[in-house]
Formats: C-alpha cells, sequence, structure tokens
C-alpha cells in the first residue's frame, strides 16, 4: 500500500519538478526488515516514482557489509543522500523520515541535487575555517514540529563542509543511543560526543556550537 495519497504525491512532485542534478538514495535494510524499514524502503520507491532525478539503490545491512563500512551505516533503517556522481555530502537519516521529517528528507534531496547549502555567506564563511571533522547527531521525534529545523540546518552545514556528517536520528527508534546522550527533549544535537544543546537554534549560534565541537 502507498505511504504517500494522490494529494501529497501531486504536491512532492512539483516540489521535485526541475532538480538540477541527479539524486541516490541508498536505502539500508536486512532481509528480515525491521521496524520502519519496510515503510522507510516504501517511502524512498514511490519519491523515485515521482522524479526521474531520483534513483533508489537497496543494500542488505549484512549482505551489502562493505558498503555500508563506506557510509559509516552502522543501525537501520538508514537512507544516505548522496548528489551528482554519487558525491557524498555526508547527509544521513536513520529512522523513518516521516510525519514532519518528511520534509528534511524533500530538502535534502534538494540540497545534494543542487550542490548548494543554501546557508547565508557568514555562515558559509566559518564553516571555511573548519579544522577537525565534525560528526552532528539531530535526535527527532516525528510529531515535533521544531526538529526539522535542527535537521536540516545540519545537513546544509554538511553540505557546505566536507569536513561534516549530519545524522538524523529517530529516538524511538534508536532507545539506547538516546538514553546514552540523555535525550529528554527534542530536537537534541550532539556534536562529536561533546558538544550538546537542545531546541531548534538559528544559524550562526547553531554554526558556532559546530566550531567549538571541530576545536
Amino acid at each position: 500500500m502507498a505511504l504517500l495519497d494522490d494529494h501529497v504525491r501531486e504536491e512532492v512532485k512539483r516540489e521535485l519538478a526541475g532538480l538540477p542534478g541527479a539524486v541516490k538514495l541508498l536505502v539500508f535494510t536486512q532481509e528480515f526488515e525491521c521496524d520502519y524499514c519496510a515503510e522507510t524502503r516504501s517511502l524512498a520507491e514511490e519519491l523515485s516514482e515521482l522524479s526521474d532525478r531520483i534513483e533508489v539503490e537497496v543494500h542488505d545491512l549484512l549482505g551489502s557489509k562493505a558498503v555500508a563500512e563506506v557510509y559509516g551505516i552502522d543501525k537501520i533503517p538508514a537512507i544516505v543522500v548522496l548528489g551528482e556522481g554519487d558525491r557524498d555530502y555526508g547527509i544521513r537519516f536513520f529512522g523513518v523520515p516521516a510525519g514532519y521529517e518528511f520534509s528534511s528528507l524533500l530538502e535534502a534531496i534538494k540540497m545534494a541535487a543542487s550542490g548548494d547549502s543554501g546557508l547565508s555567506p557568514e555562515a558559509k564563511e566559518a564553516l571555511a575555517g573548519l579544522k577537525n571533522p565534525v560528526h552532528i547527531q539531530v535526535f527527532v521525534t516525528l510529531t515535533c514540529p521544531y526538529c526539522p529545523m535542527a535537521v536540516q540546518l545540519a545537513h546544509r552545514c554538511a553540505v557546505e563542509s566536507e569536513l561534516v556528517r549530519a545524522d538524523m536520528i529517530e529516538a524511538s527508534e534508536f532507545p539506547h543511543l538516546a538514553n546514552r546522550h540523555g535525550v529528554y527533549a527534542v530536537p537534541k544535537v550532539v556534536m562529536n560526543e561533546r558538544v550538546s544543546f537542545e531546541g531548534a537554534l538559528p544559524e550562526k549560534a547553531f554554526v558556532d556550537y559546530l566550531l567549538a565541537a571541530g576545536s
């Protein structure tokens, strides 16, 4: 059964019309699909039906272990969003990007297709000075209206800097991670396992935390 109804499909089709570059969605699942694995795969496949610029490649986490290691995939369901020429911008989704996070997936596709982060000139200049890798984990729930702001900003930073990787993590699907990082409210952003904050911050404050994590 389709996850997207006809009305949503038409809206998404219009939003994805004219993508400037090709996008590949690598979906990681397993033979006996986990909770939300089937939904995640189906969602990606439905999006590929709505744009001829979107390709979906499905991988079994264990059967494609080498591929999973290349992209740092250690849990499922997962989606890696690649741009033109399979360029990896560091955009990751762990857990089904449904609910409010569906908009984050659409934005990630558009960013990967264009290669443009959409950040302000000031933020771009600041990230150009980043010296060390930063791994951003944004913990969300699918009913949180503020979470996409944090996820999309993290993904914009990943597109802008090759030193940044940004993961959306659906907290209820990965409770062990949520517990480890003390996720009691969302969005909760964790950078390099040592810098963290709650809430959807403005761009400058978010980048300041990122630079601190990379210092």
